[in-house]
């Protein structure tokens, strides 16, 4: 993927959440590692002091740039003549609003988790707080950083498959099947748990990245969306399972399927786009396939070199030689590098190159909180159709 170089120095990393015990923490500084442009020097890694002193020393943070609360990380490195540059947020969603806002009011920029907040009104005011301030914020919108999604964007975008008349996204999981949270699980605790999720639980943890896909490659946002949530775990208060359809002020129609109680399925994400003249299939589990159709003709596989169909040009530059593959960590390092050119370019007064702006913003935040919104209120009103505010 595309990359750039600072002209003098690793941008100083800064990270709350993800001590031990996190799923996503660990991913977060390997991607921040991959492409050289980040250097982790301060965390508030766990609200326990002692995971937080672990995590710290395994992350070879030095003990005076540890911080117990993230309250403390924010005041400490404030006024450092070597405080961060960007603060990664990787808790869980009800601890992304307060450290989120205080950091870009100390004049430190952000890259957050999705979805953005516990709800739309924190989300809200996270936007009102980047326009004042007017630091750089991303999302960590996974799948928009792979090679051939960026890739099936451009081409939908060039007229590959004419006008779009169907988007279908699909995000199955199977981890859920059975009600491991009742047995302690972490990771399916505070998923489960509307006190840290907010009112959605699948629609708010994976349906907001298929809802995201959907918009990124089609380069479109539904009119109006009709919702199915439903609960298929024992006890379980906040959906496991996600039928959504979607319709556009152009015509076009969408579904979302996304799901974590589907045995058999790991994290198969597919993203199916059909035009008037053709289509494109993309699958998560084979990242560095396209498939491509014109109708009429054969279908063709396009991988990460040679030419394009139609000319369109390749958005990225790969990492690995041809026929060695990029996969998860080589995307979610996109996205720390995208962060990195937006804020080398800003304090270098020049302007971002134009793929760096492909990393999901604040704004596009706040639109997944809407949609959350728009799926609850669906569903709970039997599925009538329900116009999610898309307006930043």
């Amino acid at each position: 993927m595309a990359s750039f170089r600072s002209a003098s120095r690793r941008l100083r990393l800064g990270m709350v959440g993800g001590g031990p015990g996190s799923l996503i923490g660990p991913v977060h500084r390997m991607a921040a590692r991959l492409d050289d442009h980040f250097e982790l020097v301060a965390g508030a890694l766990s609200s326990d002091a002692e995971r937080a002193r672990q995590g710290a020393s395994e992350a070879h943070i030095a003990p005076d740039r540890s911080y117990h609360t993230w309250q403390a990380m924010v005041d400490g490195e404030r006024n450092r003549d070597d405080g961060i540059d960007v603060v990664a947020i990787v808790t869980p969603n009800h601890l992304h609003y307060g450290p989120a806002k205080a950091f870009m009011e100390a004049g430190i920029d952000v890259i957050c988790d999705k979805p953005l907040t516990l709800n739309t009104a924190e989300a809200e005011d996270l936007v009102a707080v980047q326009q004042k301030t007017g630091r750089l914020f991303g999302v960590t919108h996974t799948y928009a950083g792979y090679p051939m999604v960026r890739q099936a964007k451009a081409m939908v975008a060039a007229g590959a498959i004419g006008p779009v008349r169907l988007v279908n996204v699909e995000y199955v999981q199977s981890w859920l099947t059975e009600p491991i949270e009742a047995a302690g699980n972490k990771q399916a605790g505070w998923r489960t748990d509307p006190a840290f999720s907010g009112a959605g639980g699948c629609v708010a943890d994976i349906g907001t990245h298929a809802y995201h896909l959907a918009g990124f490659v089609s380069g479109m946002l539904p009119d109006a969306i009709c919702a199915d949530l439903t609960a298929f775990g024992k006890g379980r208060v906040l959906d496991d399972n996600v039928h959504i359809l979607m319709r556009y002020a152009s015509g076009a129609r969408g579904m979302i399927w996304a799901t974590q109680v589907a045995p058999g399925n790991d994290n198969g994400i597919r993203v199916r786009i059909y035009g008037e003249t053709g289509g494109l299939s993309w699958f998560q589990e084979q990242p560095n396939d396209l498939h491509f159709t014109r109708f009429g003709e054969a279908p063709q596989r396009l991988g990460r070199a040679g030419v394009m169909p139609g000319g369109v040009a390749r958005p990225y530059e790969p990492r690995a030689a041809v026929g060695h593959p990029e996969g998860y960590l080589e995307a979610f390092a996109q996205l720390y590098t995208d962060m990195a050119e937006q804020i080398t370019a800003r304090n270098e007064g020049r302007a971002a190159k134009p793929d760096s702006r492909q990393l999901a913003t604040i704004g596009e935040g706040l639109i997944g909180m809407r949609f959350v919104d728009a799926a609850v209120a669906s569903s709970r009103q039997g599925g009538v159709w329900v116009g999610p505010d898309s307006q930043v």
